[in-house]
C-alpha cells in the first residue's frame, strides 16, 4: 500500500519517529489509525449514567452557576499562588 501526506503530516511522523514516540513511520500510521478505530467503535453508551447523573443533580438544585465556579477557581488559584 502506497500512502500519500501532505508534507506537514509527513514531517510530524517523522519528527515521532525521531523523538521515540514510534520505532518507524509505518509503526506510527498503524497504531494511530488502531487508535481511531477504537474511537469509531466507542458508542459513548457508558457516558449515558454519567450524564443522567449529573442532570438528576441539576435538577435537585445541586449545581452552581458557572461563573460562581469560575470564581471559586480563580480564588484557589490566588491562595495557592501566596503560599
Amino acid at each position: 500500500m502506497t500512502i500519500t501526506l501532505p508534507r506537514d503530516q509527513q514531517e510530524w511522523l517523522e519528527a515521532q519517529v525521531k523523538a521515540g514516540a514510534y520505532d518507524s513511520v509505518d509503526e506510527a500510521l498503524a497504531s494511530i489509525v488502531a487508535e481511531r478505530m477504537i474511537f469509531d467503535d466507542d458508542d459513548m453508551a457508558w457516558a449515558k449514567p454519567l450524564v443522567d447523573e449529573g442532570r438528576a443533580s441539576l435538577a435537585r438544585g445541586e449545581g452552581i452557576a458557572l461563573d460562581e465556579h469560575l470564581a471559586h477557581i480563580a480564588a484557589k488559584l490566588e491562595s495557592l499562588k501566596r503560599r
